[in-house]
């Protein structure tokens, strides 16, 4: 076994490259047999083998630097710089992050998890290296996907690496193309020429010789340059690049080593700004993951001798009950759309794009453009919901201040994720959404504990007439916790007694009630609130309780700092133990483990009112 003996990138050196091919299939089984027990990012990091050991092969990591975009393709890369005998811990509590991870090693140049920064990341550090002394310089190479380009970051990067000239290598993987066999030839057979140190010496000294010895030499050079771009553009789909200020080179077969890592040496030192088009089959080498690279690039267990998943939770996931919801909603008012960035299936809107395409856009990884392009929308006349994940909202903070909440627009944003994610860590758990939200004005922020829930408030959203976000989490959708009915901006008073009330948000409901069955059983009576609404918040509701019991608990499936504890903490005269999340970046683990450790379980909800109770209160306003 090759991949046994592979620790680092100075011994996948020694190998010929047919020993590179006999270790990518190796490769490709372990993350097959892996990621069948733990769930992953398959398909993408299937399509990337040979990319990733193309570059530690040709540079010399980990001083030259590889900088992922997103980086859900990077498992071989983990596989090779000596994380094999962790690769089973992927995803786990404790063991190896699905994504590159500073802390982990230092092949991991920065944490990663969200896309299209790959090149702005890369060309910081090409500058940052350019002030160093020569002896301490390295390459930095970019892996940005198709998907990438859709993100006007990605541009924003190209734009400014094109403009400084600086010296670094952009590898753009594109799976969704295909090489036809004339063009594929022609290509392959330009690039080996374009490529070579003998043409580009030569292109070199030209230039010098040209421009100082030839009278109107830098007109003759603009013509030879014209020709070059005009023979490329034939068959080179590269022009724009070219454009931006890149040499270009490429489409090469991404999954082939004896294309990939030729044209790699070869390209490594020529000056200036580089990219290499590769085209690569997404799930190469297991054939389930080829016949359905979409279900395959996030999943779960998952059988290795079938590709079918070992197990089906029991109900309905949040996720899908909105997604039921949106269509029924669709069906009654043609005025509603939907948009997506890039996440029609991870957001439950498969059905409404199926039913109404019309009215369902996909504008791509572009978080910021989704919410600005909804407000358009809205202006117009209809009623856009953007699904979109908590964490992936982020980036599109600017639209909702500018774009929504002060054109006060009736857009709906349903924050999908929000709260532990689990498994996907770090870069995508979505605890942070109450407290930024909390400071867009004119925003009403609607959490709902249950599938009944959900689709009424969707419905309320909808026909509010102004800026709404119904978050929910990650998980299972009990049908109805809360059978009582809603209505804007009024919380539901479920249990009542006098010794503590609990004031939960969205799901933790659930945890509230079995907490408060359990202390009760130990002499304690206590209220419970499913507060359903951070804003508008229930003020009377709430202080009518205060008034009747000593302990007020708040608990949230979020960070503390600018949380709904702090909604409700300045709105009463009394202290406030507020249980939630700490501000700061939570590791992965099953969403359930999670829960547990920062007690927002049952029994750590229990033991925080016991605490409180008997004077150790803590996280008091």
């Amino acid at each position: 076994m090759l991949l046994e003996k592979i620790n680092s990138s100075q011994e996948l050196k020694a190998l010929s490259l047919e020993e590179l091919t006999a270790l990518s299939a190796e490769i490709r089984a372990r993350m097959v047999a892996v990621v069948s027990k733990t769930g992953g990012h398959l398909a993408s990091s299937l399509g990337a083998v040979e990319l990733c050991l193309a570059l530690h092969y040709c540079l010399d990591t980990p001083k030259d630097k590889i900088v992922f975009d997103v980086g859900h393709q990077a498992y071989c890369h983990k596989l090779v710089t000596g994380r094999n005998g962790l690769f089973d811990t992927l995803r786990t509590l404790g063991g190896l992050s699905g994504f590159p991870c500073k802390g982990e090693s230092e092949y991991d140049t920065f944490t990663t998890g969200h896309s299209s920064n790959a090149v702005s990341l890369a060309l910081g550090l090409a500058c940052a290296r350019d002030l160093l002394p020569e002896a301490e310089r390295f390459r930095v190479a970019a892996v940005i996907g198709d998907g990438s380009l859709s993100g006007g970051l990605c541009f924003e990067g190209l734009n400014n690496a094109g403009h400084l000239k600086k010296d670094m290598l952009v590898i753009l993987n594109t799976n969704e193309l295909s090489i036809a066999a004339a063009t594929g030839a022609i290509s392959t057979y330009l690039n080996k020429l374009i490529s070579l140190p003998v043409y580009n010496r030569f292109k070199e000294n030209f230039t010098k010789f040209v421009t100082s010895r030839v009278p109107r030499g830098s007109r003759l050079l603009k013509m030879a340059d014209k020709f070059e771009e005009g023979l490329k553009g034939l068959f080179i789909p590269g022009i724009l690049f070219e454009e931006l200020g890149f040499r270009y080179f490429g489409p090469l077969d991404g999954n082939n080593l004896n294309a990939l890592v030729p044209t790699l040496k070869n390209i490594l030192d020529i000056k200036g700004p580089r990219l290499v088009h590769i085209i690569t089959k997404k799930g190469k080498g297991y054939a389930p993951a080829e016949e359905d690279p979409i279900r395959f690039h996030g999943i779960g267990a998952f059988d290795p001798a079938t590709g079918c998943a070992c197990e089906h939770a029991a109900g309905r996931s949040f996720t899908q009950v909105f997604g039921e919801g949106l269509a029924e909603a669709g069906k009654e008012d043609p005025k509603i759309v939907a948009v997506t960035a890039a996440m029609a299936e991870g957001t439950g809107l498969g059905g409404f794009r199926d039913l109404f395409p019309q009215r369902f856009f996909d504008v791509g990884i572009a978080e910021g453009h989704a919410v600005c392009f909804a407000s358009g929308l809205a202006a117009g006349g209809f009623k856009p919901v953007v699904a979109v994940y908590s964490t992936f909202l982020q980036r599109a903070y600017d639209q909702l201040m500018q774009e929504i909440s002060l054109q006060g627009l009736p857009c709906v944003i349903a924050v999908d994720r929000a709260g532990l994610v689990g498994e996907d860590g770090m870069t995508h758990q979505g605890i942070f959404d109450i407290a930024y939200l909390r400071s867009v004005p004119n925003l009403e922020i609607m959490a709902p504990c249950d599938a009944a829930e959900l689709k009424t408030m969707l419905k309320l959203a909808l026909a509010s007439g102004k800026p709404a976000c119904l978050r929910f989490p990650r998980a299972q959708a009990a049908a109805s916790i809360d059978p009582s009915r809603v209505v804007m901006g009024k919380a539901s008073l479920l249990r009542e007694g006098t010794d503590f009330c609990l004031i939960s948000l969205g799901p933790m409901t659930q945890a509230c009630l079995e907490a408060r069955e359990i202390l009760e059983k130990e002499g304690f009576s206590g209220s419970v609130i499913n507060a359903r609404f951070v804003r508008p918040l229930d003020v009377g509701l709430i202080r009518e309780q205060a008034q009747k019991t000593k302990w007020i608990f708040t608990v949230e499936e979020g960070i503390i700092d600018g949380g709904f504890g702090c909604a409700v903490a300045d709105c009463l005269a009394k202290p406030v133990v507020r249980l939630g999340l700490p501000n700061q970046f939570i590791q992965h683990g099953k969403r359930e483990l999670l829960l547990e450790k920062y007690g927002l379980d049952a029994k750590g909800i229990c033991r925080s009112v016991r605490n409180a109770i008997k004077g150790n209160g803590q996280n008091k306003r």
